[in-house]
């Protein structure tokens, strides 16, 4: 039986139906390497990187004019022997691209590893990251045939006893899963995601692959840690290749925030889902785009701000469970005023300790407290031998009293200058937990949703009072208090004696007893 979609609102999420936003090429399936293949691949792609890094560092020296001494007349000679078997379109490049290339090459597992390294501001070089946030994100696509198999397949049952209708050009494909509208024999318009065949495998031989790279890494490239970088990524992804997960993450948003109906979160089928199949809700909304908000007036994207900001500020300090996969693309505005978050599959949890230190840092930075928001950012830090914490801290608050003098999008924005704290940290043999770094892509995001809606906007004023919220109520009883002297970075033990909050944490409640008073 054929169905046709109700017409989308302009600029829903729904693409439009010409061939260019909806074409994709066809995804070819292969027979999967083994171990030992795999092995063989990846250490020839490794070395064809070491030596074109060794070519563009041969280049960079020419350019700065010191190609003629003895250490790099030895490179150069000995990088002679290894010209005939390296591909010379890509050994011309510079280093970045080489090194997006070859994780491109490499298949989906590498292209999920590049696109968690290009937030890696902390450790890798700009010129890195920056290139790396270009690796593709439209990948090859599953033959409609094929996609309805795998259904099946995973599901033990026919697609007609299920669906009513699947539109056969997919909604997007990416490097392990690829998305498709349906409406269910119940009418009800769904989203279903499905892995693509052979990733589950690929992905699992993969991280083993990649632990032993990290390992062979961490004994040459020390300071970058790529051990823990490795076994980091290696946790995410193996969860986002068994799509219940997704599932999971999905049901705990929706429970954490069920008492605010203007945040909104798909609902999930479970009956039709499995660790290969997820099938949720279709949410018909806007994106946060320029071209899709003209419909909204001033009033309505006010509100979106607020909701966008609160809701990323609960999920980071109040329920330590965040989007971690937090972009424009998987943000919806709601005509009816409301606010919804898909693509669940990657999430970011801190434990109570982090959490609480985090709201501290985050109330200190924008009620403007520089030298308190050094302190508690310093105390998350991940430190060794070499590092200089006094000096981190230092270079922390002439970062903050600089932002506090210019606190705008363009110039200086407050997710700008958290991402440029953790930046700061390389450069004094510091580290940070790789849910950090996660939570700065999340606030990054939604002040950039906001300068969408309100350009050239400050977002200092909804997030100071949002924080000023999350920290009240992490304050207001005896235990809290207790608990945030023992996590005080400058407190090391707890007193019996129960502290009374700060002079600024205060203002908020004399403010609030005042009005009180009056109404009186």
């Amino acid at each position: 039986m054929a169905y046709a979609f109700p017409p989308d609102e302009p600029g829903t999420t729904r693409p439009s139906t010409g061939p260019s936003p909806r074409h994709f090429e066809l995804y070819h399936e292969q027979r999967a390497r083994g171990l030992l293949g795999r092995v063989f691949v990846t250490f020839r792609h490794l070395l064809g990187l070491l030596f074109g890094g060794g070519f563009a560092f041969v280049r960079y020296k020419k350019s700065q004019g010191e190609a003629n001494t003895l250490e790099m007349l030895i490179l150069r000679f000995l990088l002679l022997f290894t010209w005939p078997f390296l591909t010379k379109e890509l050994i011309n490049q510079p280093f970045p691209i080489q090194f997006r290339r070859r994780l491109e090459l490499l298949g989906p597992t590498y292209i999920k590893l590049g696109q968690i390294l290009s937030l890696r501001e902390d450790l890798l070089p700009t010129s890195i990251t920056d290139e790396l946030k270009n690796l593709l994100d439209r990948l090859p696509a599953v033959p409609f045939e094929r996609f309805k198999q795998l259904i099946e397949a995973d599901l033990h049952r026919p697609v007609e006893s299920i669906f009513q209708y699947i539109e056969p050009t997919p909604l997007g494909s990416a490097s392990l899963a690829q998305t498709h509208r349906a409406v269910l024999t119940t009418q009800e318009m769904v989203v279903i995601k499905v892995l693509k065949p052979g990733v589950r495998q690929t992905v699992e031989r993969d991280t083993v692959l990649l632990r032993l790279v990290g390992q062979i890494l961490q004994l040459f490239l020390a300071r970058f840690q790529p051990a823990r970088l490795v076994n980091e990524f290696c946790r995410y992804t193996l969860r986002e290749v068994d799509l219940r997960f997704e599932a999971e993450n999905a049901e705990t948003f929706a429970a954490n925030f069920q008492d605010q109906p203007d945040i909104r979160f798909p609902y999930v089928y479970r009956e039709f889902s499995s660790h290969g199949v997820l099938c949720m809700e279709y949410f018909q909304g806007l994106k946060p785009e320029p071209g899709t908000i003209q419909t909204l007036n001033q009033q309505q994207k006010d509100r979106m701000i607020r909701l966008g900001v609160s809701a990323t500020i609960q999920m980071i300090f109040r329920d330590g469970f965040f989007h971690a996969d937090l972009h424009p693309g998987n943000l919806l505005i709601f005509k009816n005023g409301q606010v919804g978050f898909i693509d669940l599959g990657m999430v970011g949890r801190f434990d109570n300790q982090t959490q609480r230190r985090m709201l501290y840092y985050f109330y200190s930075l924008v009620t403007g407290n520089p030298s308190d928001a050094a302190r508690y950012l310093s105390s998350i830090a991940l430190v060794s031998k070499r590092s200089d914490i006094d000096g981190f801290k230092r270079a922390l608050e002439e970062l903050y009293q600089r932002w506090l003098r210019s606190p705008n999008f363009y110039d200086f924005s407050i997710a700008r200058v958290i991402l440029e704290s953790v930046s700061l940290a390389g450069r004094y043999y510091i580290e940070y937990p790789g849910e950090i770094i996660l939570m700065v892509k999340a606030l990054v995001t939604v002040e950039g949703v906001g300068n969408v809606l309100a350009p050239a906007s400050t977002l200092k004023r909804p997030l100071r009072s949002t924080s000023s919220a999350s920290y009240l109520s992490n304050t207001t009883s005896t235990g809290y208090l207790r608990k945030a002297c023992c996590l005080s970075p400058n407190c090391s033990t707890c007193s019996t004696a129960v502290p009374w909050p700060s002079t600024t944490a205060c203002k908020p409640w004399k403010a609030g007893s005042n009005s009180r008073s009056r109404t009186r």
